[in-house]
C-alpha cells in the first residue's frame, strides 16, 4: 500500500445519538486516505457532528475513531477572548515575547526554550497570512475589528502553519467573499495531508479527490468530484428507476394471478359441488376428493401470496433505492417585464456609507449578479434601491413594483404559517388560491400550516421567496441579498429552480458563482469603493 492510500483516519464501528434519540451515526466502518474529501449532506444528517467525532470533540457512543498524525480542525463557529490578537491565534504570542526579551540581551535560559530556535517564526506567519491575503494584519492586532471571513482566514493560516496529517474544515467558505474563497482554494490545493472538507460550496468540491454522502446515518463513497459524484447518482437514480418500474409490473402480475387462481378455484369447487351431487360414489370417497382440492387450492393460495409478498417487498426496497427529488413548476406571468421597460435607475449615487454608483440601468427582465469584498456596501445598495435607505447625493429611482428578500430573510412572521403569510402579502387571494399556489413550491396540505419557525434552514428561504413572488402586486423587480448562505445543495438547487419561472428583472448579491451561472445571469457587476461592470471569473 502507498502511503497516499494508507489510511489516515479510520473509523470503526462507530454509532453516535443526541439525547433526544436522535441517530445521527449507526455502525459507520469508514477510512479515509490522504487527499482531499468532500463530505456532502442535507443540513441536519450529520456533517459537523461526523468531523467533531473525528477531532475528539464529541466521543461516540460506540465504536472507535483513530487518526494517524497531527490533526488541525476548522469549526463553523469561531471562539475568542474579546483580549486575543493574531498572534495568540496563530499560537506564537510566547515566542514572540521571548524573541523580543533576547534581542534586548536577555539570556534566560527560559526564552531561548520557549523560542526553541525558531528566528524567522514572525516572517514564516507573516509569510502565511500573505499567501490567505491577510498581510495587511499585525500579529500585534486584536481581533475585534476582523470581519467573520478574515477570522476564517487567520484560523486556517494557524493551522496551516503547524502542517497537520489531517485537516478537518468545517463550512469554510460561509461567510467569505470571491476573493478569499480563491485565497482559499488555492490553499486547498497546496495541501498534501489528508483534508476532509464539509461544505455545499459546488467550486470547492470540485477541488476534492472522493465524496463523502453522508444519508441513512452512514457514509455512501463516491470516487472522483461533484461533477463524478452527480453523474454516478444519476446513474443510480436511472437504475433505480427501472427497478421500481419492474417491481411495481411485478407486484401487479402477481396480483393478477391470485386473482386469477382464486377465481379457477373458485369454478373448480362448483364444478364439483355439481358432479358430487349427482354422483352416486360412496360419501367417504367423495369427502376425500374434496378434501383434496382444498389442500390443493390451499397450496396454490398460499404460493401466489408468497409470490405478491415477495414482489411487495422487491418494490419496497426499490422505493428506498429511488431518491424522489420532486421538482418545482411553477407559472409566474404577472411578474413578467417587457424588453426594454425602464426598471431601474440611479445616477451620480452616493450611498449613506460613500460608495458611489455613477450610474445602474436596469432594462426588461434583467438578470444582474453583484459581486465584491465584504463589507463593500453591496447590502447598502440593495438597501437604497429597496427604499429602506435615501442616497447622501444623486437619484435612485424604480418604475415597477419590487420585493426584497434580505440576508436574514426577515420577510415572513415567524409566529404565522405559511399560509398565513402569504395571505398576509396577498390579501385579495382565496384560500384555495393560496394553497394552490404554494403546492406549487412543494408546500402541499399540512406543510401549508407549519409555523414558520419550525421550516428548515433552506425550506425557509424557499417559503419566503414563495411568499415574495406570490405578493400583490407581483414584483416585476426582485432583490436578494445572498440567498444561498447556509443552504445546502438541495436547498440551492430548489432555490434556482424557484427563480428559473420568474419572468423579471433580477437583481441578486452573491459570492456562489455556480448559483448565479444556474440563473443564467445577463451581467455582472462589482462593487468596491464604487460601481463596475467585471467578468465572472474575477476572484
Amino acid at each position: 500500500m502507498s502511503a497516499h492510500d494508507q489510511a489516515l483516519v479510520h473509523c470503526a464501528g462507530v454509532s453516535f445519538h443526541w439525547p433526544d434519540g436522535t441517530v445521527v451515526l449507526r455502525d459507520l466502518d469508514w477510512t479515509v486516505p490522504a487527499g482531499r474529501t468532500g463530505v456532502i449532506g442535507p443540513n441536519g444528517t450529520g456533517k459537523s457532528t461526523l468531523l467533531e467525532l473525528i477531532a475528539g470533540e464529541l466521543a461516540p457512543r460506540s465504536g472507535s475513531v483513530r487518526t494517524s498524525g497531527e490533526l488541525g480542525y476548522l469549526p463553523q463557529r469561531l471562539t475568542f477572548g474579546r483580549t486575543a490578537r493574531v498572534d495568540d491565534v496563530l499560537g506564537i504570542r510566547a515566542r514572540r515575547t521571548a524573541l523580543r526579551a533576547i534581542e534586548r540581551g536577555d539570556t534566560e535560559e527560559e526564552h531561548f526554550a520557549v523560542l526553541n530556535e525558531e528566528w524567522d517564526v514572525e516572517e514564516r506567519c507573516a509569510k502565511a497570512l500573505g499567501e490567505l491575503g491577510l498581510g495587511h494584519l499585525g500579529l500585534d492586532r486584536g481581533l475585534d475589528g476582523l470581519s467573520g471571513g478574515e477570522l476564517v482566514l487567520l484560523h486556517l493560516a494557524a493551522l496551516l502553519l503547524r502542517r497537520p496529517d489531517v485537516l478537518l474544515l468545517d463550512e469554510p467558505t460561509n461567510n467569505l467573499d470571491r476573493r478569499a474563497r480563491h485565497l482559499l482554494y488555492e490553499a486547498i490545493r497546496s495541501y498534501d495531508g489528508a483534508l476532509i472538507v464539509a461544505s455545499h460550496d459546488r467550486e470547492l468540491l470540485e477541488l476534492v479527490d472522493r465524496i463523502a454522502e453522508l444519508r441513512e446515518a452512514t457514509v455512501h463513497g463516491y470516487g472522483g468530484n461533484l461533477a463524478h459524484y452527480e453523474a454516478a447518482v444519476a446513474a443510480e437514480r436511472e437504475a433505480a428507476e427501472r427497478s421500481l418500474r419492474t417491481a411495481e409490473s411485478e407486484v401487479k402480475r402477481q396480483r393478477d394471478d391470485l386473482t386469477q387462481a382464486r377465481v379457477k378455484l373458485d369454478k373448480r369447487r362448483a364444478r364439483d359441488e355439481r358432479t358430487s351431487s349427482g354422483n352416486r360414489e360412496p360419501r367417504v370417497l367423495t369427502g376425500q376428493r374434496k378434501r383434496d382440492a382444498q389442500l390443493s387450492a390451499g397450496k396454490h393460495r398460499i404460493l401466489h401470496e408468497q409470490r405478491l409478498d415477495q414482489a411487495r417487498r422487491r418494490l419496497a426496497e426499490a422505493r428506498e433505492r429511488f431518491r424522489d427529488e420532486e421538482d418545482i413548476r411553477v407559472d409566474l406571468p404577472a411578474t413578467a417585464v417587457p424588453n426594454g421597460r425602464r426598471v431601474l435607475s440611479m445616477r451620480h449615487a452616493e450611498l449613506c456609507n460613500g460608495v458611489r454608483i455613477p450610474e445602474l440601468r436596469l432594462r426588461g427582465p434583467e438578470r444582474v449578479a453583484l459581486s465584491g469584498p465584504n463589507g463593500g456596501g453591496k447590502s447598502t445598495l440593495l438597501h437604497t434601491v429597496a427604499g429602506l435607505l435615501s442616497a447622501e447625493h444623486g437619484t435612485a429611482e424604480t418604475a415597477v413594483p419590487l420585493r426584497y428578500l434580505p440576508q436574514r430573510h426577515e420577510v415572513l412572521d415567524e409566529r404565522l404559517s405559511l399560509a398565513e403569510n402569504v395571505a398576509r402579502l396577498a390579501p385579495e387571494a382565496t384560500n384555495n388560491e393560496i394553497r394552490a399556489r404554494l403546492a406549487r413550491f412543494l408546500f402541499r396540505q399540512r406543510r401549508a400550516d407549519q409555523p414558520v419557525r419550525t421550516l428548515s434552514g433552506g425550506e425557509r428561504v424557499r417559503a419566503a421567496l414563495a411568499g415574495l413572488l406570490l405578493a400583490e402586486p407581483a414584483p416585476q423587480l426582485l432583490l436578494l441579498d445572498e440567498p444561498t448562505n447556509n443552504l445546502d445543495m438541495a436547498g440551492t438547487r430548489r432555490l434556482a429552480e424557484s427563480l428559473a419561472h420568474y419572468e423579471g428583472a433580477l437583481l441578486v448579491v452573491s459570492h456562489d458563482v455556480s448559483f448565479l451561472r444556474e440563473l443564467n445571469i445577463t451581467r455582472w457587476l462589482w462593487l468596491a469603493e464604487e460601481l463596475t461592470e467585471t467578468d465572472p471569473e474575477r476572484p
